[in-house]
């Protein structure tokens, strides 16, 4: 993969995403499951796609939703831990990914908006 620590790790962050719903068996968990699929997955979609964005601000734009994006995925994961879904372990460990990657996205748009203005 690319030198690129935010798409190195939003990748990670959606392979542990994949397996995680692809572990849990409760069948009235289905639409929690979909939205954390869809959520967490697009993070990094969205970060691939804005390294091939036709503008600072397409850019800018495209990594903001990739933070709109983690920022679901959190909710869906507390929501799985609330309703015991899902391990602590497992909440921690993608919780702690998606923070970093949030972080990286924050620091990134502040950075690409500066050169915007």
């Amino acid at each position: 993969m690319s030198d690129n620590k935010l798409l190195q790790l939003s990748f990670e962050f959606a392979v542990s995403i994949v397996k995680l719903v692809d572990t849990i068996k409760t069948p009235k968990s289905s639409y929690m499951l979909d939205q954390l699929a869809r959520a967490g997955t697009s993070v990094g979609a969205n970060i691939h796609e804005a390294q091939y964005a036709q503008s600072k601000k397409d850019f800018v734009s495209k990594l903001e939703i990739a933070l709109k994006e983690v920022n679901e995925t959190d909710y869906w994961l507390k929501l799985l831990r609330k309703t015991e879904r899902i391990s602590e372990e497992d909440y921690q460990f993608i919780a702690k990914m998606g923070g970093t990657i949030r972080r990286l996205l924050i620091a990134s748009c502040k950075t690409a908006k500066g050169a915007i203005l």
